[in-house]
């Protein structure tokens, strides 16, 4: 069975930097997009950014210039980057998969359990 297992994250001062990343687990052909999204207290799940199979990346406007996205299709894994890390990007970070190919299943869409990052001001 496919599982997303997130790792990294913690707690930083602004202006630091920290870094997650999320790897695929099971036999998997292939993943279309995988990426990241967050969600702080009283506030909506939105996404952080993605990357196709491709490597074409998308970013929130609030994260562009600070946080990198990247994937290794081999592994199945996706890693993000989060440079000049504000109190605003305080959340609780979950790893997406979408278009997920595995042996003898395929799964629309996958989320991870959710890792916390906490920047102090």
């Amino acid at each position: 069975q496919v599982q997303l297992v997130e790792s990294g994250g913690g707690l930083v001062q602004a202006g630091g930097s920290l870094s997650v990343s999320c790897a695929a687990s099971g036999t998997i052909n292939s993943i279309n997009v995988m990426g990241w999204y967050r969600q702080a207290p009283g506030k909506q799940r939105e996404l952080v950014a993605e990357v196709g199979r491709g490597g074409n990346t998308n970013y929130a406007d609030s994260v562009k210039g600070r946080f990198t996205i990247s994937r290794d299709n081999a592994k199945n894994t996706v890693y993000l980057q989060m440079n000049s890390l504000k109190p605003e990007d305080t959340a609780v970070y979950y790893c997406n998969a979408q278009g997920i190919s595995a042996w003898g299943e395929y799964k629309t869409e996958l989320w991870g359990q959710g890792t916390q990052v906490t920047v102090s001001s």
